[in-house]
């Protein structure tokens, strides 16, 4: 699995569905709108932010993925994390629903909102590459698809290399907003929102097909068994 294209392409194809949940925070960006370049540096500083935790969230996430791969589990970590996205894309948007956040991640995303409210009052660069960082810890169903992609890389190089091509596919759409506003017609996100799902069930399947060891090259290559082998030496008496 080519792993910049296929996080780019999940990154740029997710944008459009980020411009819904995360762009009244883009809209809403303290920027210095005395001048173009101004304007511009602000809205690239928010999002190195974003882009800078989805880097660290894959390096995390990708040694996860590494210390499962030395143990022997990469196929049945890959074939796991593609049949659960799977699972998901094909569950009925009413069922997915009735999973309540738990008190635990509803304080935790209090205190990430209360945070950006007071970032929100300043107007500095430094405030803008924060509201980034808290941004990319927000719950976000794409994300965590990345994240997911970023445990099935097999290491935190490949981890964080994931997750910051990811965050590269999602700056156009979300640059366009910060400094033009809602130019994205309703329309054309709609478009490509009904293909994202498509998209995620492509990469579910891929991740499957992955752990399934066919010798296929680049779609499913023969996985290194990671275990340590004790070999018996054989003496001849």
């Amino acid at each position: 699995m080519n792993i910049i294209l296929t996080a780019l392409s999940l990154g740029f194809l997710g944008s459009f569905h980020c411009v819904g949940m995360c762009g009244p925070i883009a809209l809403a960006l303290p920027l210095n709108r005395t001048s173009t370049f101004s304007k511009f540096n602000g809205a690239i500083t928010y999002n190195l932010g974003r882009m800078f935790t989805y880097t660290l969230l894959g390096g995390i996430f990708g040694l996860i993925g590494e210390s499962l791969v030395i143990a022997g589990y990469q196929q049945i970590v890959s074939i796991t994390l593609g049949a659960a996205i799977l699972i998901m894309v094909l569950l009925p948007n009413q069922l997915i629903s009735r999973f309540k956040i738990t008190s635990l991640m509803y304080s935790s995303i209090s205190k990430l909102k209360q945070q950006l409210g007071l970032l929100f009052q300043k107007k500095n660069l430094s405030s803008l590459f924060f509201i980034g960082t808290l941004n990319g810890l927000l719950p976000c169903g794409l994300v965590y698809l990345g994240i997911a992609g970023a445990i099935a890389s097999g290491t935190s190089l490949n981890g964080s290399l994931f997750m910051a091509m990811f965050g590269l596919g999602t700056l156009p759409a979300m640059l366009t907003l910060s400094l033009l506003g809602n130019t994205i017609s309703l329309k054309f996100r709609n478009k490509i929102n009904k293909a994202v799902p498509v998209f995620v069930a492509t990469m579910a399947v891929l991740l499957i097909l992955r752990g399934m060891n066919l010798g296929i090259p680049y779609v499913s290559p023969e996985l290194s068994d990671s275990k340590p082998v004790a070999h018996k030496c054989c003496h001849k008496q």
